[in-house]
């Protein structure tokens, strides 16, 4: 053998023991040539040790035989007395074939082992290892005497087999790099050799199957032992295909795994083939059990074969018991002999049954409804019959409801008087009842004809009814209709609305059979239905349209004039002093006002103007084609002066004025909602300006409701950010100048720190929400500072808290306060609140009495803050429990050089000396006014005189002695 010629050779000899094994997915494989009457092993895949002669791994009569042997199993009788089972390296399967002539010089075995027992090979894998064997032993290398060898032949040889070869191979080394690869797998892949080198498998591995085959691969590598998984391929046209893998490891002599070949067949087909049966079968499964009928099939006799497993939840008896003709048994004694006749005539005339009867289920029969067909052969013979039950006890049940409901119906539309119209669309007769005939005023012999109908209909509902007439006979109509129209009766001429209702019946054919329709006199019915949809949209003090219909209105008007480039005019009117006239003479008089307010807007409105009262003390007016600005601002001067006339009632005379905001179409909005928020800017301006005045809508007055929610928004977000605080301001005995309690004055911080009057945030005491939020901020700041002083030693002192309107509107207010105190452990002595004149006046006045009250009572003291300055009445005094009044700063300010001033605070004063009220004096700034108000017997002074609002930590050290000094 020429120098290198035995490397070469063994390398090829070692790729068709490769291709051999993969051609089974078998792990061990070798060659043996004939050498000195001894077969030697030249190459080994999957034995571990030095090569050896090949009848130390077969027995001596297995080789040199001339056709291949295949065993299945080694330890199967035929084979266990040739072959023991210590042989062949512990295999259990095992395929040897020839090499070359037997007894030649040439002479060897190519042998396939595996250590699991496995079928015959095909054909087609037999035809490839004998092509293998014959490569083997094509052109062996000759010594060195005879002619040069030719491996490139062989080479080729091998090529072809490699590349023909209908299942995909690859070689990789344990790198990855791949070493060959067929066309075959090329395709598989859906890539070229070129483009195969420097991929990794995983690189066109499936996402899903690469942690499973990484498994396997990892778990097989470290044993050298082949394996086979089916995996998925993805090709770079994102197409998948499914493939049954076997991987094997090719051994050196060593026993090192030098590389891996890969053996890849595609089974998409086979896989699709799987996965479409397994869901053929999963559909069958749950059509029959989702299926609430019981399926079963039955002989060609008509002897039952198979039934459902529904049967046994819906009888109780197991199926075996329906099998045969033992389903009879569970037949109704009534049905058995009508049912036999008909399925035996079925069978006997080989054609479908459609039956009902009843079986018995449990303790009880119901009905059942059971169908079959014949499968048959292509001579006419029955193969199978197939059937279904199903259970229509409640169909029955229902229908037989049906009838029965029919029938009261028929004796109820008898006894609720009715009117029967019924029309066989079929014969086109028509009957009128008795009762129907009454109502159209008809007498009793009155033919039903369609224009005696026609005639009786009022004009404007005559195309609706031949609209329902046309529909009736052309079977247009839905199942059921109900329709209202009028009529005039024939008697008598009296409108009368006639509420019908209509049912239709269906032919077998689906064709419209029968039209009955009865009729029901609801006149007064409609009558009360209008009576409501005027309630619903009018006032009922001022019988004006409310908000609704004026809305309407408005929508309406401005849509009409969108198109016609008309100007529409708003007006709202808030009626003046409502408020005051229902507190001091009581509601009587302000629904009095209300009434002759809305009576004078009526009479003097333009012509086609819509008014409306939206609501409280608000009216409206929507005025359609207006000139301008100064046509709608004369009409309101002219409205108002007409309006402002005094009236009488019980004897005493009433104003009756009113404020008016005014905007126009398009000019202020083009939409209602704009218009009438102009409109109501424009109110707010007007009322703010002075009662009884007039205002048009400008662009500013945005701006002004800007500043609002500028206020609104930085109130908010001081409380937000814990930037309101609570300023004290001292309260001093006049006579011996010692501190009495301190009043709690509201300031806010900015984001820079600066420090702002309430009156930067003015608009938040307005929002109902907002001014709560704030007021029990507050009194939570009030009450911890109390709380800190006296923790720290400092002499009990009450502290006066203020509140608005809104603090009484949930009546819960008296509740929260007791609440602050208790949280914090506080006497209630240590809390005054202060209420201004105008709590009194709102429309929650009796929430502020229960609240007042319930506080007094709590030994909380009340002080009425600005006395004089409001609309409050002496009454007021007598009703509510206040302790204390507080003399408004704008008395005391001129108290030196007023006479009124003086003579007011004066009153005051005695008012309280006789009442037992203590008289707080606000605003004191100088030592005379101080002076004068202790002469007058005034018992506290509160002001700048005294010290200026400071935080907690400033105010109570400088008044830790309690004592006001000069």
């Amino acid at each position: 053998m020429p120098p290198g010629a035995g490397a070469v050779e063994d390398s090829i000899l070692r790729r068709i023991v490769a291709l051999a094994i993969d051609a089974l997915g078998a792990p061990i494989g070798f060659i043996s040539f004939a050498a000195a009457e001894r077969q030697l092993v030249r190459v080994q895949i999957g034995i571990a040790g030095p090569l050896r002669p090949a009848d130390a791994l077969l027995p001596a009569g297995l080789i040199g035989q001339p056709d291949p042997i295949v065993i299945p199993d080694i330890r199967a009788p035929e084979w266990q007395d040739l072959i023991p089972a210590a042989d062949l390296l512990g295999a259990r399967f095992a395929v040897i074939l020839p090499i070359g002539t037997p007894g030649e010089a040439d002479a060897g075995t190519l042998c396939v082992l595996d250590t699991m027992p496995r079928q015959t090979p095909d054909a087609r894998a037999m035809r490839m290892l004998a092509g293998l064997a014959a490569l083997a032993g094509a052109e062996r290398w000759p010594d060195s005497r005879t002619a040069a060898p030719r491996p490139p032949l062989r080479a080729a040889q091998l090529d072809t087999v490699f590349r023909e070869a209908m299942v995909g191979i690859v070689q990789r080394d344990v790198e990855g790099s791949v070493l060959m690869a067929n066309d075959h797998y090329c395709a598989l892949v859906g890539r070229s050799l070129a483009e195969l080198e420097n991929l990794p498998a995983k690189a066109y591995l499936h996402p899903d199957d690469l942690a499973r085959n990484e498994g396997r691969y990892r778990q097989h590598l470290e044993t050298g032992t082949p394996f086979r998984i089916e995996l998925r391929y993805v090709r770079p046209d994102d197409s998948v295909i499914w493939c049954e893998v076997n991987i094997s490891f090719v051994r050196d002599d060593a026993g090192h795994i030098r590389s891996i070949i890969t053996v890849a067949q595609d089974i998409t087909r086979r896989r699709l083939t799987e996965q479409a049966l397994r869901e053929s079968r999963e559909h069958h499964r749950h059509s029959v059990e989702l299926n609430p009928q019981i399926q079963w099939t039955a002989r060609p006799d008509g002897s039952i074969e198979e039934v459902g497993p529904l049967w046994i939840s819906l009888t109780g008896t197991s199926p075996d018991q329906a099998r045969g003709n033992g389903w009879i048994e569970a037949l109704h004694a009534e049905d058995v002999a009508p049912t036999m006749r008909a399925w035996q005539e079925a069978v006997r005339q080989r054609r479908p049954v459609d039956i009902e009867y009843r079986l018995r289920c449990g303790d009880a029969y119901r009905w059942m409804r059971a169908r079959a067909a014949p499968r048959c052969d292509e001579h006419g013979a029955v193969i199978r019959w197939y059937g279904s039950l199903e259970d229509i006890h409640d169909r029955k049940a229902a229908k037989q409801a049906l009838g029965e409901s029919e029938e009261r119906l028929r004796l109820a539309v008898q006894a609720a008087g009715l009117g029967i119209w019924d029309y066989d669309t079929i014969t086109g007769a028509r009957r009128w009842s008795e009762e129907l005939l009454g109502m159209l005023g008809l007498p009793a012999d009155a033919e039903p004809t369609m224009a005696e109908a026609l005639e009786i209909v009022h004009p404007d509902d005559r195309n609706k009814f031949r609209s329902i007439v046309t529909a009736v006979t052309g079977g247009f109509l839905p199942e059921a209709f109900e329709v209202a129209l009028r009529i005039r009766r024939a008697d008598s001429g009296a409108q009368r609305w006639l509420k019908s209702t209509g049912w239709k019946s269906v032919s077998g054919s689906g064709h419209l059979s029968r039209m009955i329709v009865t009729f029901q006199d609801v006149t007064e019915e409609r009558d009360a239905e209008e009576r409501i949809r005027w309630a619903a949209t009018h006032d009922p003090l001022t019988l004006l349209p409310n908000r609704l219909a004026l809305q309407e209105e408005l929508d309406g008007a401005i849509a009409l004039a969108a198109g016609t480039q008309e100007r529409i005019g708003l007006m709202l009117f808030d009626v003046d002093n409502l408020k005051r006239i229902n507190d001091t003479l009581g509601h009587d008089a302000g629904d009095a006002l209300l009434r002759v307010f809305a009576r004078r807007l009526v009479e003097v409105a333009p012509d086609g103007a819509t008014i409306g009262r939206l609501g409280g003390d608000e009216f409206a007016i929507v005025m359609p084609a207006v000139g301008g600005v100064e046509d709608l601002m004369r009409c309101a001067a002219s409205l108002l002066k007409s309006l402002r006339a005094p009236f009488a009632f019980n004897g005493r005379t009433l104003d009756c004025a009113a404020s008016i905001g005014a905007s126009i179409f398009p000019e202020h909005g083009n939409e209602p909602t704009e218009l009438l928020k102009s409109a109501d800017l424009a109110l707010y301006a007007a009322k703010t300006a002075g009662r009884g005045r007039t205002r048009m809508f400008r662009p500013e007055m945005r701006s002004e409701l800007q500043r609002q929610f500028s206020m609104i928004n930085l109130a908010k977000d001081a409380l937000a950010n814990a930037r309101v605080d609570a300023f004290y301001q001292p309260k001093i005995d006049l006579n011996s100048h010692r501190l009495v309690g301190f009043e709690a004055l509201l300031r806010w911080h900015d984001q820079q720190g600066g420090t702002h009057m309430p009156a930067d945030i003015r608009a938040a005491f307005d929002d109902p929400d907002l001014s709560i939020e704030i007021t029990d901020h507050i009194l939570t700041k009030v009450t911890g500072d109390l709380r800190r002083w006296l923790d720290q030693g400092y002499d009990p002192v009450s502290i006066a808290v203020n509140t608005s309107a809104n603090d009484f509107r949930y009546d819960n207010f008296a509740e929260r306060v007791l609440e602050s105190l208790e949280r914090c452990g506080l006497p209630s002595s240590m809390l005054e609140i202060e209420v201004t004149e105008t709590v009194f006046l709102g429309r929650g006045a009796h929430y502020v009495e229960r609240a007042l009250r319930m506080l007094s009572a709590a030994g909380i003291r009340i002080a009425l803050d600005d006395f004089g300055t409001g609309y409050a009445s002496l009454s007021h005094l007598k009703q509510y429990p206040v302790d204390i009044l507080k003399i408004d700063r704008s008395f005391i300010s001129n108290l030196e050089n007023s006479p009124d001033d003086a003579a007011i605070a004066d009153a005051v004063i005695d008012l309280g000396r006789n009442l037992g009220i203590t008289i707080v004096a606000e605003g004191v700034e100088t030592r005379a006014q101080a002076q004068h108000l202790r002469k007058r017997g005034c018992a506290v002074g509160q002001g700048f005189l005294f010290g200026h609002p400071a935080t907690a930590d400033q105010i109570f050290p400088q008044w830790r002695e309690g004592l006001y000094r000069d």
